[in-house]
């Protein structure tokens, strides 16, 4: 019912991708996992959505959304990447299972582009610090969904699709994960890997 109202006001019979944005907080008392899985499923049976996906799912719960829908079903799980938290496990993970990464919160609200870092690898390519956190991301197979209101920084965003960094460029900022997680609402979020 919700794809179908989003729809509506899109005023289109279909999206590319419908996903979950964030796993039932309590899967036994709210709505279980296989209610709202096999509703996707149902919506890109209908043809109200090419592809399902899921977003900010962990280990375990991307292994449940497996058991019921098989891996082949789920196109993506949209989770938070970026220099400062590259969840290698659950990318690992979801790697070997065939299911691919959209990075969001790609710039972490603008605070990896402060990096001192950052900053070097795009003095050396002469490109944007923001350019070198997307084409980090963009290098390593993920999809990346910035967001900017600013015309100049969309366009530079895209500009970052051109970017190769180096075996080195990539070791530095593989090195400046600490951990560091913003979203993450209260009473919402699951217990991450």
């Amino acid at each position: 019912a919700s794809l179908r109202t989003s729809l509506e006001k899109l005023r289109t019979d279909h999206v590319d991708l419908a996903l979950i944005h964030w796993p039932s907080p309590n899967d036994k008392v709210d709505v279980p996992m296989e209610e709202y899985l096999t509703a996707l499923a149902e919506a890109k049976a209908q043809g109200l959505t090419k592809e399902i996906g899921i977003s900010n799912f962990t280990i375990a719960q991307t292994r449940k959304a497996i058991e019921i829908l098989g891996a082949d079903a789920i196109t993506t799980n949209q989770i938070e990447i970026h220099p400062y938290l590259q969840n290698r496990l659950l990318v690992r993970f979801l790697q070997d299972n065939g299911i691919h990464i959209t990075a969001y919160m790609s710039l972490a609200y603008g605070e990896v582009i402060k990096d001192p870092v950052i900053q070097a690898i795009a003095g050396r390519h002469q490109a944007t610090p923001a350019q070198i956190a997307l084409a980090w991301a963009l290098q390593q197979g993920y999809s990346v969904i910035p967001s900017s209101t600013k015309r100049e920084n969309l366009s530079g965003n895209l500009e970052a699709a051109a970017i190769r960094l180096t075996d080195e460029d990539m070791a530095q900022i593989a090195k400046l994960d600490r951990g560091h997680r913003l979203a993450n609402p209260e009473g919402i979020a699951p217990a991450w890997d």
